[in-house]
């Protein structure tokens, strides 16, 4: 179990967030708009990046080019109250072994997802994310928490370099790996400790799971010559080389089986 606290502001089309973490290693996360922060108090560093997040909050934008309906069958299950508002409770049925389920509730007055559930084949439990207090319609602190994400004294700041790219721009082809998850972009970035060349990310969505495909140089020191696997709630991570020269990751809220099938459908374009 972690936990958090969520501030989020807006004023007209000018919104931005911070992120407490309560349990774990102490960090705070800003968003604003493109440009994402990450406070690391023990390490005296900030993070910042930048991340596209289309939509405006309760409201996300739909993923580009998807059709979850294809994919999930919808079924609705009542009402319950959730962090003391009404809430329609969804069932979202996977329609194949691809994708894992959800069940999914939605506050009735403004939209906000307060409560989803991840399920797998068998319909069990795999993470739970829920509010447990919520206070909506305040006064935006839009400056305030702006003024905090600005305050970087005593601490060093490092930019992660990110370049919108594609991956064929990069030397590779992806295959069309499961059907219903649509590019929704590829990233290229220059990490400072990755010696070896750059890393690219290509990110993939059905709507409602997300995944990331990571390619970078293959580095005998880090990687393992046969397959790595991990599994942490929802969260399934597999990784193995691809060509004699790369290092493929895929991590999601998928089953392994569907990051499999999309490392396997990575080529170099000259093969």
């Amino acid at each position: 179990m972690v936990s958090s606290r969520i501030w989020h502001a807006c004023e007209g089309a000018r919104q931005i967030e911070r992120v407490e973490a309560l349990s774990g290693t102490p960090r705070v996360v800003f968003r604003r708009e493109e440009e994402v922060r990450t406070f690391l108090p023990h390490a005296r560093v900030v993070r910042s990046e930048l991340r596209d997040v289309p939509g405006a909050f309760p409201r996300v934008a739909d993923a580009k080019g998807v059709h979850p309906s294809q994919h999930y069958a919808l079924r609705a299950l009542g009402q319950e109250r959730v962090a003391g508002r009404d809430a329609d409770r969804l069932l979202f049925q996977p329609r194949d072994a691809w994708r894992f389920g959800y069940q999914i509730w939605v506050d009735r007055v403004s939209g906000l997802v307060v409560k989803m559930q991840t399920l797998d084949g068998e319909g069990r439990l795999l993470e739970q994310a829920a509010f447990s207090e919520l206070n909506l319609d305040v006064p935006a602190d839009l400056s305030r928490i702006e003024q905090m994400m600005e305050d970087l004294q005593g601490y060093r700041l490092v930019k992660v370099p990110l370049q919108r790219t594609t991956a064929e721009a990069q030397g590779w082809t992806m295959g069309k790996a499961v059907a219903g998850f649509v590019s929704q972009g590829c990233y290229r970035k220059d990490v400072m400790a990755m010696a070896s060349g750059p890393l690219l990310q290509c990110i993939y969505s059905d709507g409602l799971a997300t995944l990331s495909v990571f390619v970078e140089p293959f580095d005998a020191a880090r990687h393992a010559a046969s397959v790595r696997s991990a599994s942490m709630g929802a969260t399934q991570v597999v990784g193995r080389q691809v060509h004699k020269t790369a290092w493929v990751t895929a991590v999601g809220e998928v089953p392994a089986r569907t990051l499999q099938r999309f490392i396997e459908s990575v080529r170099r374009k000259d093969e």
